[in-house]
């Protein structure tokens, strides 16, 4: 029962601060002063980074520092810098992690949840496809955690895979912050900014839906085609 309710706190203070993400933003600049950058990049590091946080707020973290820079309560050039640098390094560590878990997870051919069989094609996927699906990525919550992860698993180059990651980090900081910064404090948008944090994350969620929605109909589609076939 206690962990239950441990999990129900966590659970309700993560959703808090996604729908007053602005409320909570300001209150750690005005804690933590210039250290809120130090703070905001350890955040953006994770989220792209580490496979077990893909939860952490990201398009909706950018956008309201933006707008936090365009009231001038941050620096809208070092926020910029400072968290494209984040969001390439995380890209890069889960990278490498997946990289070195790759070989340990597929080294035998009998593991009974990975084969050595979609190692190869994964490998192939991101040979061919593997810099966009990086870059696309980026703007899709928890799949952008994870493309860097199944690409050092898919063992796609490196050199091709920084520069993506690179060109994908940039724009992917540059969109959402840029953004906050000129629009975040047009005042339709203060009066309504939860909304608008709601619907940034219904938006960067709706392709991953829709394309899983469609791989779910290919499926079913093809098991009606075979019960209709016998």
């Amino acid at each position: 029962m206690e962990f239950f309710d441990v999990i129900t706190n966590f659970l309700a203070t993560a959703m808090d601060w996604f729908l007053h993400l602005d409320k909570h933003l300001d209150g750690l600049i005005q804690m933590f002063g210039v250290w809120t950058y130090v703070i905001l990049f350890v955040v953006i590091f994770c989220e792209t980074g580490l496979v077990v946080t893909p939860l952490l707020p990201g398009d909706s973290l950018l956008f309201a520092c933006g707008a936090f820079a365009g009231l001038g309560s941050l620096n809208v050039g070092v926020l910029f810098v400072a968290l494209s640098i984040a969001a390439v390094l995380g890209d890069t560590v889960n990278y490498w992690i997946g990289h070195w878990v790759g070989p340990k997870i597929f080294k035998r051919d009998d593991v009974r949840f990975f084969k050595k069989e979609h190692l190869l094609r994964t490998h192939a996927f991101y040979e061919k496809h593997g810099g966009k699906t990086i870059i696309i990525a980026r703007f899709m919550p928890i799949i952008r955690t994870f493309a860097p992860f199944v690409a050092g698993i898919g063992s796609m180059s490196y050199p091709r895979f920084i520069t993506y990651n690179v060109v994908g980090g940039i724009a992917w900081v540059a969109a959402f912050v840029f953004a906050g910064y000129y629009f975040g404090n047009i005042e339709v948008v203060k009066r309504n900014f939860t909304l608008v944090i709601m619907a940034i994350i219904v938006i960067s969620v709706m392709p991953a839906v829709i394309e899983f929605a469609r791989h779910k109909m290919g499926q079913w589609h093809s098991c009606v085609r075979e019960e209709s076939s016998k």
